[in-house]
């Protein structure tokens, strides 16, 4: 459910994961070290990054599993509500 901290948590590390793949492929598809444009890496990865996030939310709209992941892959556990706040509910 997209309203969960575990939701935005595994989101969140999908969205780190797509920033940093997405800038190290911009800077290794043929060009020397010393002509990188920085500024133009990093804002493909954060487009990444963003667009990584949307399609989480995406995924969790069309699909009747809670979590970012169109398949099963990665299901995010439910917290009820009137559940105590203990460590093995913080998740």
């Amino acid at each position: 459910m997209i309203t969960t901290k575990a939701f935005w948590a595994a989101s969140g590390e999908r969205a780190i994961k797509t920033f940093a793949q997405t800038l190290v492929a911009a800077f290794t598809l043929g060009t020397p070290i010393w002509d990188l444009d920085w500024q133009s890496g990093v804002g493909i990865a954060a487009t990444a990054g963003v667009l990584s996030i949307l399609t989480s939310v995406g995924s969790d709209a069309v699909t009747s599993q809670a979590g970012p992941s169109l398949t099963k892959a990665e299901v995010v556990p439910a917290v009820e509500k009137d559940a105590p706040h203990t460590p093995e509910h913080a998740a």
